[in-house]
Order: C-alpha cells, then sequence, then structure tokens
C-alpha cells in the first residue's frame, strides 16, 4: 500500500552564479541548508538521491552519489545519482519516494544541481550548446550548432503554423515571467525589465537564434548556476524530524512517462507521455485539472510553457498560448503558471530545475513566496518537468497536508 510522503523541508541557491563553489561545495550546501531549514542532523537521512546533467562534460565529475555520501551523515546510506536529461531533479525526487516507499528508510532528501559558468560566472555558448546537444537523437544533431534552440525553434514555428500562433502571442509569455522574476529574490533575471515592444525588437542581444525560424532571445531560458535541495518524509519519517504534518505540503500524486527520445517519430504537440505523467499524477493524488491553483512548468522556451498549459489540462488542445494572452496565467488569473519566473527569467539550473518547481509550489501552498506572488488560497498545486526534446516527463500534484 502507498504511504503518504511529505516534504518536510525545502532550500535553494540564488539561481545565476555560483562562481568558484566547487561541486562537492554546492553539493554539501544543499544538503546542509535543507537541514538547517527544520533543525535536521543529516544524520537522520535515510536514503537520497542527486541529479544533474552537465557534470560530466562541463565538469569533469562523475558518480556525485559518492560526493553526497561525503556530507557528515550520509556515508554508506542508499544514495544514487540520476540523470533524465532536464527532468533529472524530478527524477531524483520520484527516486527519493520510490525507496520511501519500498521500505528502505523514512527520511530521504533529493538534490538537483548544474554548474553552468566558470569559476568567475562566465559561460561558453558553444560548450554548454554541445553538452546539451548530446541528450538529443543522434540523427537530428547534424547540421545544428545549438541543438536543443534549434529543435525547439522547429516546435515553436509548427505550434504557430498548426494553432495560428504569432511569434508575439508567444513573447507575450516571456513578458509575464520577466514580470515575476522581478518580485522573486530567487530568480536570476530579477533586476531585468522586459517589455512586449523589448521582447519583439531584433536588436541588442534579442535575435532570431536560428536563421529561419521564429526563436528569439527572449523565447529562450536562461544558463544557470544553482542548486535546490528537498526533504521528503513518511509520516513516522516527520515524527523523527520533528516537525509538524501541519507545516508540510503532501506530495499528493506523481509519475513519469518517457516517449522516444527522437522528435521525429512522435507528436511533439500532444507527447503522448507528458499527457499520461500529468493524467497518472492527478488520478493518484484523486484531483481533476479544474481543481489546480497554481502550477510551476517546464518553460525551456515559451511555446514549452503554451503546451505545458495543454498538458496541464487547463488549457484545450491549440490554446495554450491564448490561455496565457488571456491572462488565465497570470497573477490574479484563473491558474497562475511559474509565478517563480519559470525556466525563462528564474533561471534553468538543468539538474536543480525539476527540484526548484516542486519546492516553489510547497512554498505557494505554505504561503512562503512574496506576497507580490502569492496565490490567494491555493490548495492543490502541479508540476510537469520535461527532460530533452519533450521525451522524459516527471509530474506532480501537491497538497497542504492534513
Amino acid at each position: 500500500m502507498r504511504k503518504p510522503v511529505y516534504i518536510a523541508a525545502y532550500h535553494q541557491s540564488k539561481f545565476g552564479k555560483l562562481m568558484d563553489m566547487s561541486l562537492p561545495d554546492i553539493i554539501a550546501n544543499a544538503v546542509q541548508g535543507v537541514c538547517r531549514e527544520i533543525g535536521a542532523d543529516p544524520a537522520v537521512i535515510d536514503v537520497g538521491s542527486v541529479g544533474a546533467v552537465c557534470n560530466i562534460s562541463l565538469n569533469e565529475q562523475g558518480l556525485l552519489s559518492g560526493l553526497m555520501a561525503e556530507v557528515p551523515g550520509l556515508a554508506a546510506k542508499p544514495i544514487e545519482s540520476v540523470e533524465n536529461a532536464c527532468a533529472s531533479g524530478g527524477q531524483a525526487i520520484l527516486s527519493t519516494i520510490y525507496k520511501l516507499q519500498f521500505g528502505l528508510g523514512d527520511v530521504g532528501i533529493a538534490v538537483g544541481f548544474e554548474k553552468m559558468r566558470d569559476n568567475e560566472g562566465k559561460m561558453d555558448g558553444k560548450l554548454v550548446g554541445k553538452a546539451l546537444g548530446m541528450f538529443a537523437h543522434p540523427a537530428e544533431r547534424e547540421g545544428k550548432v545549438f541543438v536543443f534552440p534549434h529543435l525547439f525553434a522547429e516546435v515553436m514555428e509548427l505550434y504557430m503554423k498548426t494553432h495560428d500562433v504569432t511569434e508575439e502571442q508567444l513573447a507575450q509569455i516571456a513578458v509575464i515571467e520577466y514580470a515575476n522574476a522581478n518580485k522573486n529574490p530567487y530568480a536570476q533575471m530579477q533586476k531585468a525589465v522586459v517589455t512586449l515592444e523589448t521582447a519583439m525588437k531584433i536588436e541588442g542581444i534579442n535575435r532570431y537564434v536560428v536563421e529561419g525560424l521564429p526563436l528569439k532571445t527572449y523565447d529562450c531560458s536562461q544558463i544557470t548556476d544553482g542548486y535546490a535541495a528537498m526533504i521528503i518524509a513518511t509520516e513516522e519519517g516527520l515524527k523523527k524530524l520533528g516537525v509538524a504534518k501541519a507545516d508540510c505540503v503532501e506530495i499528493a500524486g506523481y509519475a513519469q512517462a518517457t516517449d522516444p527520445l527522437r522528435k521525429g517519430i512522435r507528436d511533439v504537440l500532444r507527447p503522448a507521455g507528458a499527457f499520461a505523467a500529468m493524467n497518472n499524477a492527478y488520478a493518484m493524488a484523486g484531483v481533476k485539472p479544474a481543481d489546480v491553483d497554481v502550477a510551476e512548468v517546464h518553460d525551456c522556451f515559451t511555446v514549452m510553457a503554451a503546451i505545458a498549459a495543454e498538458v496541464l489540462g487547463r488549457a484545450p488542445y491549440g490554446r495554450g498560448a491564448a490561455y496565457w494572452n488571456e491572462g488565465k496565467a497570470s497573477l490574479g488569473g484563473e491558474c497562475p503558471i511559474n509565478t517563480s519566473g519559470g525556466l525563462i527569467a528564474k533561471g534553468h539550473p538543468i539538474g536543480a530545475t525539476g527540484v526548484a518547481m516542486v519546492g516553489w509550489c510547497a512554498w505557494q501552498l505554505l504561503g512562503k513566496v512574496p506576497p507580490e506572488l502569492q496565490v490567494k488560497n491555493a490548495e492543490v498545486a502541479a508540476t510537469f518537468n520535461i527532460g530533452g526534446p519533450i521525451c522524459a516527463s516527471v509530474c506532480t500534484v501537491l497538497k497542504p497536508a492534513v
């Protein structure tokens, strides 16, 4: 029988630049930081999982689980490293939950992080593009310098043509998210003000990323350093931690599904795995799409924010962009999405992204986000984290613990 699991604590860095922080330091800071949130000793943790993506290609470091085991109190515990492209953070959460469900313990930790910039905070765009391109199908890399922007530019073009959507309508999504990030102290682009005119005008940093395709700079997520960590516990685990259930959020539904990697052999506008994972998470939680009050979704590019509104079930097929443009995804709308600023403006430290989505939604349900971003009376939250060109999907549904 499935045991209820709860988020006992959440902690993250400010997203942007970690400068000369080493990978062992990043993991140690994440673990110790989330433990401090509830005054816990890491030794109380029974199981763990750590997710990252570019640790080998950019940082020449594997076996991240061993680095986590170096944190005092975590040696000789069942810990693993997970990689599921940009869904690695979400996968780390699910991996931790599965261990708890299997009876390997009552308290678990999920950590996600990424260090994509050098020790001076600078990034090598071509190197990052090459590293991320490894997570696309080999047959789809040829002739593409920046593989993922190119693939999603094609998705954007298809979405626009199929649903009669304009560049301006998709750019409006970025405008909404930058405005949210301006109020989020953890956001990478907290100080960047972006208007629709800015997002549409081709000058300065804003340009078409791939010649002949509609994707522009402001349609893209950020290259980001950052970490996020979450302590997940059963009811017995909460007792061990001394954390009251009333101070927690239940991960009431969760699911993962994977589509074929090659974009050309599946329907990218209706990704079967994404819809299956989201609907299975809803079923486990006993809720319907209409019950969702607030959500965090994987907007690696603005077109994904539109598709994600459809995966959530808040917008009908083909009406995701309209959902944003009609104000339904904005603060004060029927279901605010990416109140954190999303990947577009909060930042996209790949391995940390899925953990941060769930963490921010937990903060929303607990009333812990900045007042200007707080969704009033929120009772159900949902997250949708993807990896690759809409390939791996991890979805969760959160409720206040009762």
